[in-house]
């Protein structure tokens, strides 16, 4: 349940946070491991990330979005294209939003 301001806004889709799932503090590499297996989509800030992993030979994608702070209000912004890009991702691509 979504009782946030703006998190109504990623309310319908299916979502999970990754430091629940034991990546909260991992490097890259181990992180986007453990993502595969527990997830279809990773969403970060890290515009680097496509630049050091190859990650085009992963099972899920990767939405790199760019915000100011990695806080709610600045997604809340971005939700319709970050929602779109989500919705059409498929493994192994990167998009920006």
């Amino acid at each position: 349940m979504c009782r946030s301001q703006g998190r109504e806004a990623f309310c319908r889709a299916r979502r999970k946070d990754s430091s629940r799932h034991g990546g909260g503090r991992l490097p890259d590499g181990p992180l986007l491991k453990l993502a595969e297996g527990a997830f279809d989509v990773l969403i970060t800030i890290d515009r680097s990330l496509e630049y050091q992993q190859n990650l085009r030979k992963l099972s899920l994608g990767v939405v790199v979005v760019d915000v100011p702070k990695n806080q709610m209000p600045y997604y809340v912004a971005v939700a319709r294209d970050l929602l779109s890009a989500v919705n059409r991702l498929r493994p192994g691509q990167v998009i920006h939003v």
